[in-house]
C-alpha cells in the first residue's frame, strides 16, 4: 500500500512516520486490501485540525483524528465506476488527518505512551476510511473489537 505522509507540524520524525507506516501497512495485510490501494495520513496541531472539525463536521473544537473516505457516497452523490479492464486503477481509500497536540494531551489522560496514542489514533482513521463506523452500538463492537484485534496482533499496547 502506497501512503503519502505529511507532517504540517514539522516535529514527527521520520522514525515515528516509519512505524506508523509499518503499523498501516500491517492492517491492510490484516485487511488484505489490494498491494496497489493508496491513502494519505497529515499531521497537524490543533488550530488546523479544528478548523476542519469546523468546516465539515460542524463542530469548533480541535479534536484527535479526522477521516476522508473517497469511496464512502455522500447524499446525492453518484457513485465513480470506472471499467477496470480499459484503464486498471489503485485503489484511494482517502485521507487521515491526526492533531500530534491532541495525541499528547491524551496520551497522558489516558495514562500511555505518545507512541501508543498516535499509533492508536492512525489505525482509527484507517479503519474509517475502510468502511468502518461506531455510531451504532453494534458497528461500535465491530470496528473497536477489530482495532484491538489489530493492535494486539501488531503488539502494540497500551
Amino acid at each position: 500500500m502506497e501512503i503519502t505522509f505529511m507532517d504540517q507540524t514539522n516535529s514527527v520524525s521520520e522514525k515515528k512516520i516509519s512505524e506508523i507506516d509499518d503499523l498501516l501497512q500491517f492492517a491492510a495485510n490484516y485487511l488484505e486490501l489490494p498491494e496497489d490501494t493508496e491513502m494519505s495520513v497529515t499531521f497537524m496541531d490543533n488550530a488546523a485540525i479544528q478548523v476542519i472539525n469546523r468546516d465539515y463536521r460542524g463542530k469548533d473544537a480541535p479534536t484527535d483524528v479526522i477521516s476522508f473516505a473517497l469511496e464512502e457516497e455522500g447524499e446525492d452523490e453518484i457513485p465513480v465506476i470506472f471499467d477496470e479492464e480499459d484503464a486498471p486503477l489503485p485503489r484511494v481509500l482517502g485521507d487521515i488527518m491526526i492533531s500530534t497536540e491532541r495525541a499528547k494531551e491524551q496520551a497522558a489522560e489516558y495514562g500511555h505512551s505518545y507512541d501508543r496514542e498516535i499509533g492508536f489514533l492512525a489505525l482509527h482513521g484507517f479503519l474509517h476510511i475502510n468502511g468502518y463506523d461506531h455510531m451504532t452500538p453494534e458497528d461500535e463492537k465491530v470496528m473497536f473489537g477489530l482495532q484491538k484485534e489489530i493492535l494486539d496482533a501488531y503488539g502494540l499496547e497500551r
